[in-house]
């Protein structure tokens, strides 16, 4: 029985995270989504968020899938808890959907000495403030400073990255970050766009500082859920087939989708 697991994301990031999990699992079968239509998510309300997600959650299970991650940090942000808490009892009680942000925040303590780090995010997470709360739990002797970074979303969809115009919104808001403390010894990537501008971000900040992206942290903590869920793992289709899916254009969706994903590939058109 074809049984893949699904990773969501609102648009192209969740391929850098995908990418991770096909090099450290990639016997199982995949399914990708991305929300193009509607994306960006980070600037929509809390409620438009969930029921965006929510109404893919189920599309992914329409198709089979008896497990969901949430490669898009303003989902896991805004609609992981409702629709864990909420509705996966309704809907498919046996069916599991994962985020980004608690298999970061179990770890990150390893990565700084200060205790001060820096998260860099959408609008939408840092209002969340969901890292912050997640952190807390497992670390609570670590302080957290949130930047907003609007511009770097539409800068990495529209190829505009690695363009000199991009340095002035990059280097703003680690200057802001970093004015705001000066002990931070780790920026974390809370957004899957972002790691597109390591090499940008890189250039702005002291070499004492460590940048953290989220890719192979959620490709570990996938394999570890699955070793410690054999009723899960086993239900999970082992063909390493991939499906891409986008809510906007395919020929869009495929030309983008490649500066993520690292290799071309070819899409097909979902109506939500």
């Amino acid at each position: 029985m074809f049984a893949p697991i699904g990773i969501f994301d609102s648009g192209y990031g969740g391929l850098t995270v995908m990418k991770e999990i096909l090099q450290k699992l990639p016997q199982y079968d995949y399914i990708y989504l991305g929300d193009n239509a509607r994306a960006p998510y980070g600037n929509r309300s809390f409620d438009t968020v969930y029921h965006y997600t929510l109404q893919c959650v189920q599309w992914f299970f329409d198709q089979g899938c008896p497990l969901v991650i949430l490669a898009c940090n303003t989902a896991s942000a805004k609609a992981l808890r409702t629709i864990q808490q909420n509705d996966l009892p309704k809907i498919a009680p046996d069916n599991r959907v994962l985020g980004v942000i608690r298999p970061t925040s179990e770890i990150i303590g390893s990565y700084t000495d200060t205790k001060k780090i820096g998260i860099l995010a959408t609008r939408g997470t840092v209002q969340s403030e969901s890292y912050r709360l997640e952190i807390d739990k497992f670390f609570p002797d670590i302080e957290v400073h949130q930047e907003a970074c609007p511009m770097w979303v539409p800068l990495v969809e529209n190829n505009e990255h690695q363009q000199p115009g991009a340095d002035y919104f990059i280097e703003k808001h680690l200057q802001n970050i970093l004015q705001h403390q000066k002990d931070i010894d780790l920026l974390l990537l809370a957004c899957t766009h972002y790691p597109l501008l390591m090499n940008k971000i890189k250039q702005f900040i002291p070499d004492n500082i460590k940048v953290l992206s989220q890719g192979l942290i959620v490709a570990e903590s996938l394999a570890d859920y699955l070793q410690r869920h054999p009723e899960m793992e086993q239900r999970c289709s082992k063909s390493g087939t991939r499906a891409f899916f986008t809510t906007d254009d395919p020929n869009d969706f495929n030309h983008q989708a490649s500066i993520f994903f690292g290799e071309p590939l070819q899409s097909n058109h979902v109506a939500l």
